[in-house]
């Protein structure tokens, strides 16, 4: 909830090639696969805490089929009873064949996918896949007990093959003690990143780990796991997990847990990966074979995307790192509730609009009294803003946006006398702010609120990419004299993004708008929709009402960004935007 530190948390395993290997050891597979992804966040009661979906997708009434659908459903059913957890729920597509009118006839895998869900204790706790140059050592827990193999692997599938022997799962028992000692640990703080070892294998999980940081490797020796066939070794798909500790001390745990590991190595402020394994030795560039991991998406993308904005993104997501500048005085604490009497804020919000508890929780912390208006109320009267003194127009697709960016919802102001009255009359008091964020600030460019001095009217279009973009981005607040950003003037912050139609079309002149933020960085994928000047923001010449695309009402907790600094706060910087709001309105009276 808005308030809390808890959540729920999701992950999700599959091994269908190893299935065709061996059913059985497919099911298992699937389960730690899906358990060695939910274990990094942290759950109240360990393995106790999850549950599993078991979707079962299978080829039935074929030669062989139900015999090895039995099996690996008898398998996945003993395996969890010996783990102590529960499959209360899944879906069965049992006739997984596609024939065709040549009489060609293509059978699907047998696959089952497990879906494990648990209660998080604390959402802040979570580990990511991302080492630390500065953090402590790093280490191999095998959940498997089996030889390293390459049947059912990526790899063999590269090769066109499925091979004969796949890994499996030995011991429950081992897996359920390596699981609960590695949750004690993260409960405690002690790790600091980590990533489960499934598809891939062993090397992909360790480039990963590094992929995040344009400047990140490791330096491993891998020769204790005890494989001397490097190719096995690195791309088998026995299960497990790579995590960094704090520092040494969680040896002395697994030792009291009973749990084998191995120490592996370090990591390095240097985006190379160097590998030893006997007297082998091996090393990555790291930058090369991220290009090489995300070609995938590229190709995805391209039959998704304008193909020239796919090749851009290509070519431009390493360039685009993350930088934030935070503001100098910033303490990131909550602010104190305001005593007295409040001022009042309405959410306004049309049918298809979302983000308004979002909207009303930041306004809420801000100190400002809130309350939920429908465009009904301001339609039928029952509204007419006369005590609000800041209105939030929020996100959304009102109307299902089939006119185009909330022309529908502009619409109900222009031919709604009542609705159009209170919004004409708020904006000429002078004592009002207010934002638009997203579809609210499509409205009121449509509208014409933010710059009527203009005779050419500035208009919002669809995204170059022609397809709607949700990512987390960057935009730097420029000088400017918005009531709410003006103190955040020279900071540079991530935000969320989340819209079809964003792009600012801006007939004049730069000089003639108040811009107050642009994106990060002035090329597609950071400025996700091309805006004339690579606007993200725009305020009035009075700077009272503010229009943003990027959501900062959805960014105002660290747990929010994608991405967020090592520090310890309770908000981001964008409340403070709200709180300027409350604290310009206090000024000039009830």
């Amino acid at each position: 909830d808005f308030n809390g530190k808890e959540g729920m948390a999701t992950a999700i395993g599959h091994a269908p090639l190893a299935a065709l290997v061996d059913a059985a050891a497919g099911s298992k597979n699937a389960v730690v696969e899906a358990l060695t992804n939910i274990v990094w966040a942290p759950l109240p009661q360990g393995l106790s805490s999850v549950s599993l979906s078991a979707n079962w997708m299978w080829p039935c009434r074929n030669p062989g089929e139900d015999a090895r659908l039995y099996a690996a459903v008898e398998a996945l059913s003993d395996f969890c009873v010996e783990l102590g957890i529960n499959v209360p729920t899944g879906k069965d597509s049992l006739s997984m064949k596609q024939k065709y009118p040549d009489g060609r006839e293509v059978i699907a895998p047998g696959t089952v996918i497990v879906t494990a869900g648990a209660h998080c204790a604390d959402i802040r706790g979570v580990v990511e896949p991302v080492l630390r140059p500065d953090g402590g050592p790093i280490y191999y827990v095998g959940f498997s007990g089996s030889p390293f193999a390459l049947g059912g692997s990526s790899f063999a599938q590269t090769r066109n093959k499925i091979g004969d022997v796949a890994p499996t799962i030995a011991n429950a028992a081992a897996v359920r003690r390596a699981f609960d000692t590695l949750q004690d640990l993260i409960r405690d703080g002690k790790i600091l990143a980590g990533h489960d070892v499934a598809s891939g294998g062993l090397i992909t999980t360790l480039l990963e780990l590094c992929f995040a940081d344009g400047e990140l490797g490791a330096d491993l020796d891998l020769s204790e796991l005890g494989e001397p066939d490097t190719l096995k070794l690195l791309f088998a798909e026995n299960a497990g997990v790579v995590f960094q500790a704090r520092d040494a001390g969680v040896e002395a745990v697994f030792r009291a847990g009973g749990v084998p590991f191995t120490r592996i190595g370090t990591a390095r402020a240097e985006a190379r990966l160097s590998l030893r394994n006997g007297a082998e030795e091996h090393h990555f560039d790291v930058a090369r074979l991220r290009d090489v991991w995300y070609q995938t998406s590229y190709l995805l993308d391209r039959r998704q995307t304008t193909p020239s904005m796919a090749e851009a993104r290509y070519r431009n997501y390493h360039r685009q790192p993350l930088r934030y500048a935070f503001p100098a005085n910033f303490a990131g604490r909550l602010p104190q509730r305001p005593t007295g009497e409040r001022i009042k804020a309405a959410i306004i919000r049309e049918k298809g609009s979302n983000s308004e508890r979002e909207m009303a929780h930041a306004l809420y912390l801000a100190g400002f009294d809130v309350k939920d208006v429908h465009m009904t109320d301001l339609i039928a009267g029952r509204e007419t803003l006369e005590d609000i003194r800041f209105i939030g127009a929020v996100g959304g697709f009102s109307n299902s946006d089939v006119l185009g960016s909330a022309k529908g919802w502009a619409g109900a102001f222009r031919y709604n006398a009542r609705a159009r009255e209170a919004l004409d009359n708020f904006f000429a008091r002078p004592d009002t702010l207010s934002v638009g964020i997203c579809n609210g600030c499509q409205l009121f460019v449509e509208l014409d609120l933010i710059n009527p001095e203009h005779e050419r009217k500035s208009a919002m279009g669809y995204n170059d990419s022609g397809k709607h973009e949700s990512a987390f981005t960057s935009v730097v607040i420029e000088e400017n004299n918005s009531v709410m950003l003006s103190g955040l003037a020279g900071t540079r912050l991530g935000v969320w993004i989340s819209h079809g139609e964003g792009k600012f079309y801006l007939p004049e002149a730069e000089s003639a708008y108040h811009i107050v933020a642009k994106y990060g960085y002035e090329a597609y994928p950071a400025n996700p929709n091309n805006s004339d000047y690579n606007t993200a923001m725009l305020c009035s010449a009075d700077g009272r009402h503010l229009v943003t695309m990027p959501h900062i009402e959805r960014s105002i907790f660290p747990w929010n960004w994608a991405h967020y600094p090592q520090r310890r706060d309770e908000v981001s910087p964008w409340l403070t935007a709200f709180v300027a709001a409350r604290e310009w309105l206090t000024e000039r009276g009830a």
